[in-house]
């Protein structure tokens, strides 16, 4: 015995294209309200008066958080969709307790924050943010000052090192190895790794590479892996670049590092909080490159993920189980 839910109703929170949507509606009737136009998040008690005044037994939500409170206070609910592969907004443990299936989106940016990644080295290595306020600024007076100033080196025939590779440093590695990059990872969960990938220890990783790329989930095994001694073991002209979780690179580590040179420079876009913090010390360092949280936000990143939610709501509505299904055990007990 698996789901069926006949006359069901959903509430969308999470932006979402229009053909996906059409093709929702033709199963359910759906409430929509991206947090890109209303710019904000539900409190637990709004969000469960919503539900229930829908009588909503589908939520899809991407930033907003679903609390135990929520499953306890909406007994229509029976599917939570994470626009997203991490569910750590989400109380799984409530969800399986109350019978509520939850699906994610593994993989949904991995093209985009894997080119992120490949624009922040790119950056770091041709200096282009610094070109810009060269030529902004008023400082190109000489035709050829900026070739002696902004010098940089290139990408090709140097070593990438991954740190994690899942979906995201997997593209990553097809990207560089297509530009000629040596690539190179640590991930002591990947069994096989792609084509052209050389699989080392995390200190061998740091020491080898010109580049190194942080693609690891936050967990307690990697949160502080990157600490100060694992940055000294990196070359002094090697870049640091970070698009997982802040807190998987020592903040006071890597702040020593760049400003004593030991690191030739860092790209980040993450940080401990959203947004920085405005006495934070990155923020005085002049090599950094730091971006506001947005290696995932790309329009063909809602499309991917669109498509894959709305496949599993229908295959949930279907009675099947669906593919990306966060807590199995609730479906073995139907």
């Amino acid at each position: 015995m698996k789901y069926r839910v006949d006359n069901s109703r959903g509430l969308i929170l999470a932006p979402f294209v229009e053909s996906e949507l059409r093709r929702l509606r033709a199963r359910l009737y759906v409430e929509y309200e991206s947090w890109m136009d209303s710019r904000r998040m539900h409190d637990p008690n709004e969000l469960a008066a919503r539900l229930n005044g829908l009588r909503a037994s589908v939520l899809v939500v991407e930033l907003d958080f679903v609390f135990e409170e929520v499953f306890e206070a909406v007994p229509s609910l029976k599917f939570v969709g994470i626009c997203r592969a991490a569910t750590s907004h989400v109380d799984i443990e409530a969800a399986t307790a109350n019978g509520v299936a939850v699906v994610n989106t593994p993989g949904r940016n991995a093209q985009a924050v894997a080119e992120h990644a490949l624009g922040l080295m790119l950056s770091l290595a041709r200096r282009i943010p610094e070109g810009h306020s060269y030529v902004t600024g008023g400082r190109w007076l000489n035709p050829v000052g900026a070739y002696a100033e902004l010098r940089g080196v290139e990408l090709g025939g140097r070593t990438l090192g991954i740190v994690g590779l899942g979906a995201i440093g997997r593209r990553l590695a097809e990207m560089a190895g297509a530009i000629g990059m040596n690539c190179i990872a640590f991930d002591p969960y990947a069994d096989v790794p792609p084509s052209g990938v050389c699989l080392k220890d995390l200190n061998e990783v740091l020491t080898d590479s010109d580049f190194v790329t942080i693609h690891a989930p936050l967990t307690g095994e990697t949160e502080g892996l990157i600490d100060s001694r694992r940055l000294s073991l990196m070359k002094p002209e090697a870049y640091l670049v970070n698009l997982s979780d802040a807190r998987i690179v020592d903040r006071g580590g890597l702040v020593d590092a760049l400003e004593s040179r030991a690191i030739a420079g860092a790209a980040l876009d993450v940080f401990e909080t959203h947004p920085i913090a405005p006495d934070h010390p990155l923020l005085g360092l002049d090599n950094v490159i730091l971006t506001p949280h947005v290696g995932g936000a790309t329009e063909e990143t809602i499309e991917r993920y669109s498509g894959m939610m709305v496949e599993d709501i229908l295959r949930f509505l279907d009675g099947e189980r669906p593919l990306n299904l966060v807590n199995p055990g609730v479906w073995e007990v139907q």
